[in-house]
């Protein structure tokens, strides 16, 4: 506390003292004030100085007196003056004024003839002198001791003060609640700002009122706020969520809390009651809810599946729709991470695709389709159409991907194929009766003039006649036109065949994949044919001819399932990758036999087949058209068994110098 925070506490004090002490209790406390000061603290000499010069004033009134006194009274003046000294000057300056007062006292009361009286005269001075001293530090401890406790008191009593201002400022201040005090009737006793607002009644016309004006009449009719209050005294406190009324009769939801009050003897002494008006928030959650239902029954009739991951690939919600295509329940899936649902290796390489974009942003699969496989409960693999949304919740990202089955759709797509080869050889069949009719009328003639000049020149050469050397020689060289012409028109209708409209576009090497993939591996699973796929995002996109490219993937696959018949391994593994610069690389590997030695330098030639009933025909066919769209096609031995195709495609460089994925 500061010096002037003293001083003001000190007249504070006093003043309050004033009003209740008497003229000497006001005396003596004001010189206890003026003592308590600081500077009269740091001015002990001043002191004494008073008690001295008190003394020497007592002296010079005595002397004055002395013709009218005598010897009488010599020590009277001075008894006054110790009276003043106690509280004025403290009890160390009052014994010097006692002293200086003595010797006073025997210089008036006759130092010259000095007996026994004054003995007793001076020896009853000093004594009267030192209970005065004694009695004044006593009274001045006393005092000082009052004004400690009345101060204690005091800061008590405005720190409970400010409490009680601060506790109804905050129990007024809480907007919405209603809080309010009842007696152990259920009459209020204390009314808040806030039980006004939130129904109607002021403190006025609510104190002494029964709680149960609050009540709804049907609630009153049955007994409930005395039911209410009961309970509260056997529970002591429990909260209920009820209707109540307000001023103008209107009903509201309200979140009720009612707690009986017991003191330290265990006496109920009323009960406090906290009220919220919660018929909007009901109102929200009720809304909310319905929505709630509403789209969750909306998504458990779409047809897609749909999963929903956190930004750390753990699934979050899974659908009716997604138990019913994968298998799982969704308590076996929820908080496990969505890897679990895809075959490797793209599983084991899924949280880094999650990391990758997390860390630079770049968009691969956010926002698009793509046709991916999808591992079931039973170890099954099945082709899907995946699409992925992302939305940020403020504290976390969640992405949610849309799954839609297309085994069926691949059936249907292979069954539509089917039946368009067979109209496209029946149409080559057509066309090849057309083209043998066309080729036979083209020939016949050129063929049966070489026949005629051939016979002809046979007949002559029997009875050669030297004079028809000349004809021989000119029947020969017409029989060799017309088998040039003969052959020509073999060599227009081979490239006229060879030479077909390749159709190249910039395509998705994965998509392409995938969707050949389908194709070909129609019934693997059902003959015990493990398919696994490892393709590089990177190496894409291709610029080729769809079309041709899936019938060479789908060759490849097929030669490859028919290869493990009689293996007990039968494992398909697609991949692709970065090859030479510019190039993509597509490699099917099985684990079948392998080729022997003897067939693989012509594996590719016409003809060649190490099929008991093949004709030979299919890897001609594929190096032909890997060769007319710029790639290259060969074979090699797997390392642990098995063969391996390769064959390489053109990369097609985007604008943003790689393929959308």
């Amino acid at each position: 506390m500061s010096l002037r925070d003293k001083n003001n506490y000190s007249e504070h004090n006093f003043r309050r003292e004033d009003d209740s002490l008497s003229a000497a209790d006001r005396l003596i406390a004001r010189a206890e004030t003026v003592l308590a000061m600081p500077g009269w603290e740091r001015s002990r000499l001043f002191r004494f100085g008073v008690a001295i010069a008190g003394v020497l004033v007592a002296a010079a009134v005595r002397a004055a007196l002395e013709p009218v006194l005598g010897e009488r009274r010599a020590y009277l003046p001075f008894a006054l003056v110790i009276l003043g000294s106690v509280p004025l000057c403290g009890s160390v300056p009052a014994a010097l004024a006692t002293l200086m007062s003595l010797g006073f006292g025997w210089y008036f009361s006759g130092y010259e003839s000095f007996n026994a009286a004054h003995i007793v005269e001076a020896a009853t001075f000093l004594f009267v002198a030192a209970g005065i001293i004694l009695l004044g530090q006593l009274i001045n401890r006393a005092r000082c001791r009052a004004a400690a406790s009345d101060a204690k008191a005091d800061a008590h009593s405005r720190e409970a003060q400010e409490v009680i201002e601060e506790l109804n400022l905050l129990i007024d201040g809480a907007q919405g609640h209603a809080i309010y005090m009842l007696d152990t009737t259920g009459h209020v006793t204390i009314w808040n700002t806030g039980a006004e607002r939130l129904k109607g009644w002021s403190e006025t016309e609510i104190l002494g009122k029964h709680t149960s004006l609050f009540y709804p009449p049907d609630a009153r009719a049955t007994g409930k706020p005395e039911a209410d209050l009961a309970r509260a005294r056997a529970e002591g406190r429990f909260e209920e969520e009820d209707w109540r009324l307000r001023k103008d009769g209107r009903e509201f939801l309200a979140a009720i809390s009612i707690t009986a009050l017991i003191d330290e003897a265990g006496e109920l002494r009323g009960f406090a009651k906290v009220v919220s008006d919660i018929t909007d928030k009901r109102a929200s959650e009720n809304t909310i809810r319905a929505r709630e239902t509403h789209l969750s029954s909306i998504l458990s009739t779409v047809p897609d599946a749909m999963v929903v991951i956190d930004e750390h690939g753990v699934i979050l919600s899974f659908s009716a729709a997604a138990e019913a295509l994968f298998g799982y329940r969704e308590d076996e899936v929820v908080g496990r991470n969505v890897s679990l649902l895809m075959p490797s290796p793209d599983r084991e390489r899924h949280d880094g695709y999650i990391t990758r974009y997390l860390e630079t942003g770049e968009r691969r699969i956010i926002g698009k389709g793509r046709v991916v496989f999808a591992e079931r409960k039973d170890g099954s693999t099945f082709p899907m159409e995946v699409s992925i949304g992302e939305a940020n919740t403020g504290d976390q990202r969640i992405f949610t991907g849309f799954i839609r089955d297309l085994t069926e759709r691949r059936q249907a797509e292979a069954r539509l194929e089917d039946l368009q080869s067979e109209l496209i050889h029946v149409s080559r069949v057509s066309a090849m009766g057309s083209m043998a009719s066309t080729l036979a009328h083209e020939l016949n003639q050129p063929i049966g003039a070489i026949a005629n000049y051939v016979e002809a020149v046979r007949d002559r050469l029997a009875n050669l006649d030297p004079e028809e050397l000349p004809m021989l020689v000119e029947a020969l060289d017409d029989a060799a036109k017309d088998a040039l012409r003969a052959g020509d028109i073999v060599r227009r209708l081979r490239e006229f065949v060879a030479r077909g409209e390749v159709a190249r576009t910039v395509v998705r090497l994965p998509a392409l994949i995938n969707d050949a993939s389908v194709l070909g591996l129609i019934g693997a699973r059902e003959r015990g044919i493990e398919a696994r796929f490892d393709l590089d995002p990177y190496a894409s996109p291709v610029f080729v001819d769809r079309v041709q490219i899936q019938q060479v993937l789908i060759n490849l696959i097929r030669n490859a399932c028919e290869a493990m018949r009689d293996q007990e391994e039968r494992q398909v593994t697609v991949t692709s990758q970065l090859d030479r610069p510019g190039f993509a690389r597509v490699t099917v590997a099985d684990t079948g036999p392998g080729v022997a030695p003897e067939i693989a330098n012509q594996l590719f030639t016409a003809f060649v087949s190490t099929k008991q009933d093949g004709m030979g025909l299919g890897l001609s066919i594929c190096r032909t058209i890997i060769e007319a769209n710029e790639g290259r096609i060969w074979m090699e031995p797997g390392e642990a068994g098995g063969t391996r195709f390769h064959f390489t495609l053109p990369l097609a460089e985007t604008e943003d110098g790689h393929g959308e994925q």
